[in-house]
């Protein structure tokens, strides 16, 4: 997996802020905080590019930000 990756965000609760990424088959989650436009706040079905880090073991996304188009 490269530090920055293109998916589609498959799951997201609002209400606890957290959500996951598929980028080529591997699922990668986030917390609302990282979503790059401020809004905490994301559509299941978006198209996102995702910068990743490596946390307590494992791979999150630490910015989420909506691809154009």
């Amino acid at each position: 997996m490269t530090p920055q990756a293109h998916g589609v965000v498959t799951s997201f609760d609002a209400k606890i802020g957290l959500g996951e990424v598929d980028v080529d088959g591997v699922a990668i989650p986030f917390h609302c905080i990282a979503i790059a436009d401020g809004s905490r706040n994301i559509e299941v079905g978006a198209e996102v590019t995702v910068s990743t880090t490596r946390r307590f073991g494992r791979v999150e996304a630490s910015r989420v930000s909506r691809r154009a188009g």
